[in-house]
């Protein structure tokens, strides 16, 4: 029996019944967000913003990550601003004055010789004090800064409604229809009804929002304003320059050019009412004399006097929303829990849903994601190049391959600066950066610059792609990064004792390490990858008729096994401390999130995920660590701990009515490769059953369409 997927999608559409900071919802493409509220716009900004969390202690992380204490999940500290947020609006601060790159660089010793390193920065934000000797690295690692283009909002003329709190909307009710990617608002203002609907175009940077009410003609408006850029500056910048300039092209049809600093974009404002312009240019009201309004917004990454600019409407945005999220929703995978008696599932087959979505929204553009996505900043908005994985890897897993190769020209664009910066550190390929922009400048930092994992994650990516069905001509086209990618890797290692070993300078994807990164050596983990990753290069040029290499075989099979601890469990690393039960178990990576290698032993894994299940600091965990937990049951076969593990009680575990995973209170308030990470086991839960694991008393689980792990095609009903 195929599964009812339209009737499952809509099961889960979220509904907001109250305001609150996290209660909102996203309209987008992969490469547009925008981000509403209850209103079904953005009408109320300073209620969403993040506020600064009371129990923060102000720490640069020299001597270690900061401690977190035991602190239940509450919803009241977190918040969810509302923006507008695409993946090529950048812009880069003024500083009083002029920096150097060579000013964040330190010079680490190694058998090799001296390796320069973008290190000179510690865990500051830009509203925390910086010293004058950081002051270089840090700006060059809060810019350039994704940017907030804009807000469309409900607004009023003088004599029209007061729209000024949430509170003010009685019996409001917002839903966003996952099947077509619509949010509807329905509330009363000032008794009167009112109806917002809104749209991401699903090709164009566009959004639309339709209107239907009496008070449009006593007033009621829509706006779209430009807000003041959001992020903080750091003592040495200078305030931003932002202007606007307006052409009329006719009384519906606005369009405006804004410069940010250096940046210079266009928007085009198009609706069925007319336009009038307030607050010095920085609004613009849409107005009305009918019931219905509608306001399309189009924006263009440069200024183009010469595209067309023909008006756009509310039903063209719609229409294309609704059969792109049809057909997002009828390809690819889908698993179902119905039948299910165990209280959990229904839960599970929520976050399942709305991660597929927020994905598609955020996380499937041309670019890497950032963390928070196309949401608000964190980290300035720059992507990690270390998360891409747990952003996007379940596109191939669930048969939607397509939207993770949309960011694969950034790598190709990215390669000759990946290459010299292994040039300047004396290694061979390409050495990708772990915080970067669209420039594929590596971030300064004291614990970034001197992570690995994300090295071998493209090799990884691209495999998963290949394994999902791909012609010829995508090997041709991408075995460049494979290369250059494991020339790098095969270059990093050092020969010890007749088996190569992963050197210092270094800290793991444990990042607890990062005092020890002068003597960390050969984590569990990145051994396992390194290995795994070796042999894969040389598939790839099997698969290509290219001649073995022999430097890569050497080192991919020669590679140390890892540490084991007394107790016969694998250790973080093969260096003291060995190992510290806190933030992420990254040893457990090395089986389940990796295919085997013949350095792991899954005996041993599975008492190693049984000490992590039983004593790891849950608190200081991140939300892709269960899904890492889960994988590595699945791999072992044990599937009540598999999914176990996706729905495991932690305050980092939780998941908002929307989707949303919080973290930090006052800065990560979302975190979408923990979605990613649970969309990606549960494929591996799938593959697992398809093995022969058997599903725990109580659940009930149909899957289907998966293409890459496992391979199987129609439906599988497993009880």
């Amino acid at each position: 029996m195929r599964i009812d997927r339209k009737r499952i999608v809509r099961h889960h559409n979220p509904v907001i019944m109250q305001p609150h900071p996290v209660n909102t919802l996203s309209v987008g493409n992969g490469d547009l967000a925008v981000t509403v509220d209850i209103s079904g716009l953005q009408t109320f900004p300073e209620f969403h913003d993040l506020q600064p969390d009371p129990l923060r202690v102000v720490d640069d992380g020299s001597k270690g990550l900061p401690e977190q204490g035991e602190r239940p999940f509450s919803p009241d500290d977190f918040q969810i601003p509302l923006r507008t947020q695409s993946s090529w609006g950048w812009y880069t601060t003024r500083s009083g004055r002029d920096f150097s790159l060579e000013e964040a660089i330190t010079e680490h010793q190694t058998p090799r010789g001296p390796v320069p390193y973008l290190d000179r920065m510690g865990l500051q934000r830009a509203g925390d004090p910086i010293p004058n000797e950081l002051a270089a690295a840090a700006w060059f690692a809060y810019n350039p800064r994704r940017m907030h283009l804009g807000r469309l909002t409900l607004d009023a003329r003088p004599a029209g409604p007061a729209v000024g709190h949430p509170e003010e909307l009685d019996g409001a009710r917002a839903e966003l229809d996952l099947w077509s990617g619509t949010v509807d608002a329905r509330y009363r203002l000032d008794g009167v009804p009112v109806e917002v609907t809104t749209a991401a175009d699903p090709t164009v940077h566009r959004f639309a929002t339709r209107i239907r009410s009496e008070l449009l003609r006593k007033g009621l408006a829509v706006s779209w304003v430009f807000d003041p850029q959001r992020d903080d500056l750091a003592p040495f910048e200078m305030p931003v320059h932002d202007s606007v300039t307006w052409d009329k092209c006719s009384p519906g049809t606005w369009l405006a050019s804004r410069a940010v600093e250096s940046t210079t974009y266009t928007v085009q404002v198009d609706t069925t009412g007319v336009l009038s312009l307030h607050d010095g240019g920085t609004r613009v009201m849409a107005v009305t004399d009918q019931d219905e309004l509608e306001v399309v917004v189009t924006l263009r990454p440069e200024t183009r006097r010469s595209a067309d600019h023909t008006p756009c409407t509310f039903a063209a945005v719609s229409t294309a929303a609704a059969a792109w999220w049809e057909d997002y929703w009828l390809s690819g995978a889908a698993v179902s829990f119905s039948g299910s008696t165990d209280v959990r599932a229904a839960e599970l087959e929520r976050r399942v849903v709305l991660s597929q979505y927020l994905l598609a929204v955020n996380s499937a553009g041309a670019t890497p994601p950032a963390e928070t996505g196309l949401t608000y900043n964190t980290w300035c908005g720059k992507f990690h190049l270390e998360m891409h994985w747990w952003h996007a890897a379940h596109f191939p897993l669930w048969g939607r391959g397509a939207l993770l190769e949309r960011s694969l020209g950034w790598y190709h664009s990215a390669l000759p600066a990946a290459r010299e910066t292994a040039r300047s550190q004396g290694y061979k390929g390409a050495r990708w950066p772990k915080q970067t922009d669209p420039s594929a400048r590596e971030s300064p930092s004291h614990i970034g610059v001197f992570l690995v994992w994300q090295q071998p994650h493209l090799i990884h990516l691209l495999e998963l792609l290949y394994n999902e069905g791909r012609q010829d001509g995508f090997l041709e086209q991408h075995y460049p990064l494979i290369e250059a990618t494991a020339d790098f890797i095969v270059d990093f290692v050092e020969e010890r004792n007749g088996s190569f070993i992963l050197p210092p300078p270094l800290i793991p994807a444990q990042e607890s390490y990062l005092v020890d990164r002068e003597t960390n050596t050969s984590p569990t983990f990145e051994l396992a990858y390194w290995c795994w990753a070796l042999q894969t290069a040389n598939v790839w040029r099997q698969r290509l008729n290219l001649p073995f290499r022999e430097d890569w075989d050497l080192v991919g099979r020669g590679m140390q096994r890892p540490q084991l601890m007394p107790d016969g469990t694998y250790a973080a690393l093969a260096t003291m401390p060995y190992l510290l039960r806190k933030d992420h178990p990254s040893m457990l990576m090395a089986l389940g999130w990796l295919p085997d290698t013949d350095i792991i032993d899954a005996q041993v894994m599975g008492a190693t995920l049984d000490s992590v299940w039983h004593n790891w600091d849950l608190q200081t965990s991140w939300g892709w660590d269960y899904p890492v937990m889960s994988m590595t049951a699945s791999r072992l076969g044990d599937i009540e701990k598999a999914l176990g593990a996706l729905l495991l009680p932690s305050p980092k575990n939780q998941f908002l009515s929307n989707g949303h995973n919080p973290q930090i209170p006052g800065f990560l308030t979302l975190y979408l490769p923990a979605n990613g990470g649970l969309l990606a086991a549960v494929a591996h839960i799938a593959a697992a059953i398809d093995r022969g694991a058997v599903l725990p008393p109580g659940w009930s689980m149909a899957a289907e369409g998966f293409t890459t792990l496992p391979r199987f095609s129609g439906a599988t009903t497993f009880v």
